[in-house]
């Protein structure tokens, strides 16, 4: 059996990732990687399936002891994607979804830089704000800061392995599960499956 790869999953708030993913999940036997957080739970989320929720005292320990990928305070606080849950899937030949921002992404690729990288993208920012903004979760000036965070992280999409336009959930699935069965086939993976 041979070992899973990591794919980071980046792409501005709006786009469609967990739906994408939700799809994708359907098809592959992936591990989502759960982060951990310092956060309270919110009404109706269970530890260990929508965070791992630790103290902050637990947190910075893990900090120290180097048992994070990526590790991040937000509004107040921490959040982190803990190594051995993705190792242990990664172990049992599972492929490791990180959904993560382009921040967090860069943390990963210097700790591992074999981690496969995918942007995704909106067909346009008309059509991104067109999807905030039917959420209707937002204010008007939360909407333009989410545009603005998006373009700038929009410059660093370059430095991805792979870039897909989500101009369509179906498309942008079998762009993703293409890109995971590529992975699987580059030479020095099937040599060492050749050789067990």
């Amino acid at each position: 059996m041979s070992r899973g790869k990591s794919f980071i999953i980046s792409g501005p708030s709006g786009v469609g990732k967990s739906t994408i993913l939700t799809e994708l999940m359907k098809k592959r036997d992936l591990y989502f990687s759960v982060s951990a957080t310092t956060r309270d739970p919110r009404p109706g989320e269970e530890n260990g399936v929508h965070y791992h929720f630790i103290d902050r005292e637990t947190f910075q320990k893990w900090i120290e002891n180097g048992e994070f990928l990526e590790h991040a305070e937000f509004v107040g606080n921490c959040y982190g994607t803990p190594k051995r849950y993705v190792d242990e899937a990664m172990e049992q030949g599972r492929d490791v979804i990180l959904d993560i921002e382009v921040q967090g992404a860069e943390q990963v690729i210097a700790l591992r830089p074999e981690t496969v990288r995918i942007y995704i993208a909106p067909p346009n920012w008309e059509e991104l704000e067109r999807r905030l903004t039917s959420r209707g979760t937002d204010s008007p000036e939360k909407i333009r800061q989410r545009l603005e965070r998006a373009q700038e992280e929009y410059k660093t999409a370059h430095a991805y392995d792979y870039f897909v336009i989500n101009d369509s959930i179906e498309n942008a699935v079998r762009e993703l599960d293409s890109i995971m069965t590529a992975e699987h086939c580059k030479p020095a993976e099937r040599y060492a499956q050749l050789a067990d």
